[in-house]
Order: C-alpha cells, then sequence, then structure tokens
C-alpha cells in the first residue's frame, strides 16, 4: 500500500448496511481502522445501531450511525438523500445486510418472501437510489456466500440462462419468481437443486451474485462492483459455527474495496482472495450442509 494511497483514505466515504453486528460491524471496524474518513454503520434498529457505534468509539473508532432498513424503500431513499446532501456521493458500498431462513431444512412460502426481499430484492432498491450517488470509480461489494455459486443449481433451464453472455435483470427475477412460485403451488422438485437445505437463502445468493455481473455492465463511470463468499464465519447467522473467527472475516471484504486492483469488475470472489469462476458449474463449490452440522455440533455441544 503506497504512502499515497493511504493518505487519500480520509477523503473517503463509506457505507456498510446490515453493520451493528456480525460480518458488518467487523467490516465496519477495520474500515476505520483503516482510516476511511467516513464509515457508516446501517443498522435497522436505532437503539443496537447507536450501541455498535459506542462500543466502536471506546475503541478510538468513530464510525457514523444512520437508520436503514434495506427492505424499506423510504428508509433507503431517505438515506440516499443524506448521503447527496451530505457527502456529494460515496467511494465504498458493501451490500452486507442478510438473513437466512428460519427453519435450515424446511421451505416456506412466507419464509422464502422474507428471505429474497432482505437478501435480492433490497439490492434493486439500494440499485435504484444509492448507486446514484456512487462517486466515479467507487468500489461495490455485494456479499454473497458460496450458496451464490451457480452450482448450488441442477436445473439445466436456469443454470444456462443464468451462465449467458447475454443475461439481463428480467432473466433473474424470472428464476426467483420461478421458484416463489414453485413453493407457494407446491410444484418445488428437489432434482433442480443440489442440496435443499436453506433452499430459499441459496436461491438469493445465486440471484445476487448473478446480479452482480449485469451491474457492472450497466454502471460504467469506472465504478467495480463483485459478490464475495467471506466465508464460512462464527456468527449468529451461522449459529456460531464456522471455520473462520468473526475477528478475521473484515480481511478479504476490506481488501476487495480498499487494495484490490480497480479493474476487477463483476467477479465473484472468495475469502482467501483468490476469483472463481461464477458461470463454471463443474467447480461444485455449493454450501454444503453436511459441513454446517458437524461444525454446528463441535461449536454447540449441547445441539442434538
Amino acid at each position: 500500500m503506497s504512502a499515497n494511497n493511504e493518505n487519500n483514505m480520509s477523503d473517503k466515504v463509506a457505507v456498510v448496511t446490515g453493520s451493528n453486528k456480525g460480518l458488518g460491524y467487523i467490516i465496519v471496524r477495520d474500515l476505520c481502522r483503516r482510516g476511511v474518513g467516513v464509515v457508516y454503520l446501517t443498522a435497522r434498529d436505532e437503539r443496537r445501531g447507536l450501541d455498535a457505534v459506542e462500543a466502536l468509539k471506546k475503541e478510538g473508532l468513530n464510525p457514523v450511525f444512520h437508520q436503514l432498513d434495506v427492505t424499506d424503500k423510504e428508509s433507503v431513499k431517505r438515506f440516499a438523500q443524506h448521503l447527496k446532501e451530505k457527502h456529494g456521493g460515496i467511494d465504498i458500498l458493501i451490500n452486507n445486510a442478510a438473513v437466512i431462513t428460519n427453519d435450515f431444512n424446511k421451505t416456506t412460502f412466507e419464509d422464502s418472501v422474507n428471505v429474497l426481499n432482505a437478501n435480492y430484492f433490497s439490492i434493486l432498491t439500494i440499485q435504484e437510489y444509492i448507486f446514484p450517488v456512487l462517486k466515479d470509480n467507487a468500489r461495490v461489494l455485494n456479499i454473497s456466500s458460496d450458496a451464490g455459486h451457480i452450482s448450488n443449481l441442477e436445473n439445466p433451464y436456469w443454470i444456462k440462462r443464468l451462465t449467458s453472455e447475454d443475461l439481463k435483470l428480467e432473466d433473474i427475477n424470472d428464476f426467483v419468481n420461478w421458484f416463489l412460485d414453485s413453493v407457494k403451488n407446491g410444484t418445488l422438485k428437489e432434482d433442480d437443486f443440489v442440496e435443499t437445505g436453506i433452499l430459499a437463502y441459496r436461491i438469493s445468493k445465486v440471484a445476487l451474485s448473478a446480479l452482480t455481473r449485469v451491474q457492472q455492465k450497466q454502471v460504467g463511470r469506472g465504478i467495480s462492483i463483485n459478490s464475495l463468499h467471506p466465508g464460512f464465519i462464527k456468527t449468529n447467522m451461522t449459529k456460531n459455527s464456522g471455520f473462520l473467527e468473526l475477528d478475521d472475516a473484515g480481511i478479504a471484504p476490506v481488501y476487495f474495496v480498499l487494495d484490490a486492483d480497480q479493474s476487477l469488475k463483476g467477479k465473484y470472489l472468495w475469502f482467501d482472495k483468490t476469483e472463481k469462476e461464477w458461470t463454471d458449474h463443474k467447480l461444485k463449490i455449493h454450501s454444503r450442509m453436511d459441513i454446517f452440522m458437524e461444525h454446528l455440533k463441535m461449536n454447540n455441544k449441547d445441539y442434538v
């Protein structure tokens, strides 16, 4: 890292969604530690967000809180307006806010709608209102998952359509709505997926990874947009199971928004700072429930 680049950190404005706890909190902490001038810690719940900011201030850091519910269009609009009026634009956007299925092994319509709204459709709202305040050469990182790789699917039609070079937003929306309709109508086929555990979460992250490719084609102005599998992190979402300690989980996200070459665009990245080919179904790097359950049992002694 050059001294000049480090000096420029103080001029940058960064936003991390869903950052009052877990991975988002660690990313905010690490961006502040790197000297990024303004780092927004956002949360749906104002009290929890302010408490998180206070905790970081005790470490000598100074993030800024702003309420943000990514599933509420008016909340996103208000935040975008604030960013425009206060800063003129932002340099870094990390779309981290996400939820997982309530029951890892059961797929219900209500739960699926909630997961898709939080993990996929919210990104379209952010694209509509916050992308216009991205500065030229800004960096966007969509937090995806190994559950977001195309190898999570086995349906030939959707694999072909989603990996097409001519992929469009309409294709992704059709995929998501196909899944929701299948759940609602009871026509879901297990053979269409490599596994059915956390299925709505898989669909949401496959859609997000695909959307990243479309966004990069459309955005222009030197802006880079990538998706990242942050690793199997010990957080509340994973019931404190995983191989990556939360304290280390910010290393890759911060690297990709601050240090990676700006030419890295529209890629599917991993926590070890490598790039994986998202369109290669043969890679078989899908999310595996057997590994999750093994870690769950190791880390939760009372788990049955």
